[in-house]
């Protein structure tokens, strides 16, 4: 595990360390129409093809207005970390890359996304998009997985105070035909051994893995290192292969620390300690795979 202290958050630690469901996993393929919400579009094209939750991934679209926030530091004890103030390119960006979770907070569709975009400088940033005050600024294709008796519901967190994705039972009963599990893992542990033991556990020695969360710290086989203690990643590369002694995550990230540099590269296994959430889609195979533009 890794040496980096834990993230005290102001709440107990829960007992559960991850939560998730079994889902049918189902190919989704729309347009976010211009003029229209990142949010409220995401939501619409989910619901539109009958499913309860989804991982979608941006890749191209100009988006004006635009507003984002970068990890921050809590300016006071009612959370171990918080957001920077919202950051408006002016002219909007342009996405290099994002992914998207889709859930429903309080009975309505409600998105998280973490992402990579430029400016119309063509300056880069990474950080959390507000989907609900970011606009298509022309129809933007999206690609993705949606999931069939699986959600991602938002609910009040006790241990960290916030509002945070958790994985659920969409339907009674687990669904397996066409599987995808979802995900969430909680604070103080390493994402990808977590990972591990979770998939051990269902029984699957392969698979991709889809998904954004927040690391305390990170660690790349590369060397390079992220100092910051709060972050945003989402994943641009997830596996889970056999190995002779178990299988194995391998996971590559795109993550920005509170002062806006932006870090990539293949985590080290067991240094990479979650800070507040990883919201997260495992696709077993044979599966059904992310979707990719051309």
């Amino acid at each position: 595990m890794s040496a980096r202290p834990p993230i005290v958050h102001p709440g107990p630690a829960a007992r559960e360390r991850h939560a998730l469901a079994w889902a049918a996993a189902v190919p989704l393929d729309f347009t976010l129409a211009r003029g229209e919400a990142a949010e409220a579009g995401l939501a619409r094209a989910v619901a539109a093809a009958g499913c309860d939750s989804a991982c979608i991934e941006i890749s191209g679209g100009r988006f004006d207005p635009f507003r984002y926030v970068l990890p921050a530091a809590s300016p006071d004890g009612d959370h171990a970390a918080w957001y920077s103030a919202t950051v408006v390119p002016e002219g909007g960006v342009t996405i290099d890359r994002a992914t998207a979770v889709v859930g429903r907070r309080d009975g309505v569709g409600f998105v998280h996304c973490h992402g990579l975009w430029r400016d119309a400088a063509g300056r880069p940033a990474l950080g959390h998009m507000l989907p609900p005050e970011s606009f298509a600024a022309e129809n933007v294709h999206v690609r993705g997985v949606g999931l069939s008796g699986a959600m991602f519901e938002s609910r009040h967190d006790p241990e960290t105070n916030f509002r945070l994705f958790a994985a659920e039972t969409a339907l009674s009963g687990e669904t397996r035909e066409g599987s995808a599990l979802a995900v969430t893992l909680r604070p103080n542990q390493d994402i990808s051994w977590a990972l591990e033991a979770i998939c051990r556990d269902a029984g699957i020695g392969r698979a991709s893995i889809l998904g954004i969360g927040s690391l305390n710290g990170a660690r790349f086989e590369s060397g390079l290192e992220m100092e910051s203690y709060a972050s945003e990643f989402f994943i641009t590369g997830g596996r889970l292969e056999e190995a002779p002694d178990g299988a194995r995550v391998r996971l590559d990230i795109a993550v920005v620390a509170m002062d806006g540099a932006i870090f990539s590269g293949r985590l080290v296994r067991g240094e990479n300690p979650i800070c507040v959430t990883a919201e997260l889609v495992v696709l077993p195979e044979p599966a059904v795979p992310l979707s990719r533009a051309d």
